[in-house]
Parts: structure tokens; C-alpha cells; sequence
């Protein structure tokens, strides 16, 4: 089992939302940290290891449809848009929506600053003549986009299905936040690509998150290892096994630290003590139905123009358009 690696040297100062979320997450019933602590530099590139597993249908479903789509997503959002990735990653799925629309500028987004850089440095190589401008914030938030692409009509991508990871109200509120962002309610025009997972059958879906390599569990772990590091913690990571479910009432995988014995540790100078089975819920990531994922982009003030679906139905890339509110009848 592949285990996630410590840094050498831990950083000058904690990020005090960080902190915040730990403390409330570790002290709360049932126990439970946001999910959007995985990504520091260690766990982003985790994340980008578990995409290429064979257990992890997603990133192929989704790049497939990407490498077909090209000529119908070009003539549907125009030209001279700046496209903007929310959660940027390492951008492998982003140069082919970039070759099919060739926009005027690109704009990465993510809380990894690190990893950001390098995914940017790596993107404007491949394409030299286009602007690529990182922008390291949580995007989770209404933010304000660099000027360099202020006038722009804006192609907002969301890829990898990562809404799922957020609750259904959550969701409706990020969608809401690109669509500020994305200055859809400034005249000037706006659509989002997104990647949404498909509900299916659990061994599929508990596959995908539980790897026979053992590198999702490394993921998972790796927030424990971030903990200690960044928070003074002193966190026994082989007190905790990594544990995917499936919560068929809630259409969720949930992916959940386990104590495997009784324990008590120390975090930014308070205690904590686990119990044997007792858990940290780290991760949702729900699926969703044809009619589910568009009810959600509605209530998100994304109207549906299109949706495309690989070859099994296991997955479906929409997009999505900002119009106006329809008038109640």
C-alpha cells in the first residue's frame, strides 16, 4: 500500500481556515473534515495518480467525451472567450477543450498554489501564443478574475465531476458563485462545461474509490500526514485505515478514516480521543441522474444546452448556458 509522503520541511505558518476546520471537524458528531484540505501539494499529485488507476472509470469516461466533442463545443461557444478552470489540478483533460475553442486567455484556479504553477508553466509551453494567467484562490467563493480577461465572454470548465464531492445546497451555492465570478450578470456572456459521475451499480462505484494499489488510501491518509505537519499534530496514521462506502439513500460514495483501535492525540495543542471503528468523514462524491444533474444546474442559475455521454452512459459532460431567470408563470 503506497503511504503519503511527509515534507521536509513544514510550512512558517498554517493556513488559519485550515485550522478552523480541523478543530470544528475533529470536535463535531459524527466527525468530519472538508474535503478541499486534501489538495496540498502531496495530495494533488495523489489525485493525479488516482485518474490514471484502471479502477477509476471517470477521468477515461470523460476524457473520451472531450477528444469527441471538439467540433460541436467549438461552434457552440464561439470565439475570443477566455476560458477559466475551476480546480485546475494538473490540467491534463484542459488542452483539448483549449485546441477545439481557442480562446484568447486561460485561467486556472486552485487552492494548491504549488502545484498550480507548475500545471501553468507546463500548459503555456504547450501552447505558446496563448496567455495563460494562474490565479491561486478558492474558488468556492465569488471572486474577481484577473482584468487581463475582464471583457471577455467567459467558458467557465469544471471537469472531473468534482461538484459531486460538494451536498446538493452546497453545490447549488458553488454553481452560483462561478456564475458571479464568471460575470454572467454583467451582459457579458457566460457558459460552463462540467463533468458530472452517473449513478450506477456500488461494486462499480466503491471500486473506483478503494484501488487495489492502494493509492486512494494514500490520498485519504494524506490529510492526517497534512495535519501533523502543518498543525503541530500527533496523529498515529497507522491507527486509521482508509474506508470507501456506498450511501445508496444519499446516491454518494463517502470515503471515511477509520480507527482500526482506541487512541488520543494532540492537534494545535488540544486533545482528541477515537474510539475502535470510529471514524472522519473526508469526502463525498455523489452521482447523479440525467434529470437530478439538470435540476441541479437550473437551481444553480446554469440553464442545460447540451450534454454529451461516453460510449457505457457512465458519465456525462453538460453545458451549460447563464441566461436569464425564466419568469414565474
Amino acid at each position: 500500500m503506497l503511504k503519503p509522503e511527509p515534507d521536509v520541511a513544514p510550512p512558517a505558518t498554517a493556513d488559519p481556515q485550515f485550522r478552523a476546520d480541523v478543530l470544528a471537524g475533529l470536535a463535531r458528531r459524527p466527525r468530519a473534515i472538508p474535503a478541499r484540505w486534501f489538495y496540498d501539494h502531496r495530495g494533488s499529485e495523489l489525485f493525479e495518480a488516482i485518474t490514471a488507476l484502471p479502477e477509476y472509470y471517470p477521468a477515461r469516461a470523460e476524457t473520451a467525451i472531450l477528444r469527441r466533442i471538439g467540433p460541436d463545443l467549438a461552434a457552440l461557444t464561439g470565439e475570443g472567450c477566455a476560458v477559466v478552470e475551476f480546480g485546475s489540478g494538473s490540467s491534463t483533460k484542459t488542452p483539448l477543450v483549449l485546441a477545439a475553442v481557442a480562446p484568447r486567455a486561460y485561467v486556472p484556479i486552485d487552492i494548491s498554489g504549488a502545484f498550480l504553477r507548475e500545471s501553468a508553466r507546463s500548459l503555456a509551453a504547450a501552447f505558446p501564443q496563448l496567455p495563460v494567467i494562474p490565479l491561486e484562490a478558492d474558488f468556492t467563493a465569488p471572486l474577481t478574475l484577473p482584468a487581463a480577461v475582464a471583457a471577455a465572454p467567459k467558458l467557465g470548465f469544471f471537469p472531473g465531476s468534482t461538484i459531486g464531492n460538494l451536498a446538493p445546497a452546497a453545490a447549488v451555492d458553488l454553481l452560483r458563485a462561478m456564475r458571479t465570478s464568471l460575470g454572467a450578470d454583467d451582459q457579458r456572456g457566460a457558459q460552463l462545461l462540467i463533468g458530472m459521475d452517473r449513478i450506477k451499480d456500488a461494486e462499480t462505484l466503491i471500486a473506483a474509490y478503494e484501488d487495489a494499489a492502494g493509492v486512494t488510501a494514500a490520498f485519504n491518509l494524506n490529510l492526517l500526514a497534512r495535519i501533523n505537519r502543518e498543525l503541530a499534530g500527533t496523529v498515529p496514521l497507522d491507527a486509521f485505515q482508509h474506508e470507501a462506502r456506498w450511501n445508496d439513500s444519499a446516491a454518494r460514495i463517502e470515503m471515511h478514516l477509520m480507527a482500526t483501535r482506541a487512541v488520543s492525540f494532540v492537534v494545535a495543542g488540544l486533545p482528541f480521543t477515537f474510539a475502535e471503528g470510529e471514524s472522519i468523514h473526508t469526502e463525498n462524491s455523489h452521482k447523479y441522474g440525467a434529470r437530478d444533474a439538470r435540476l441541479l444546474l437550473r437551481a444553480g442559475g446554469w440553464t442545460p444546452v447540451r450534454e454529451w455521454l461516453d460510449d457505457e452512459g457512465r458519465f456525462a459532460v453538460i453545458l451549460a448556458e447563464a441566461l436569464p431567470p425564466e419568469p414565474a408563470p
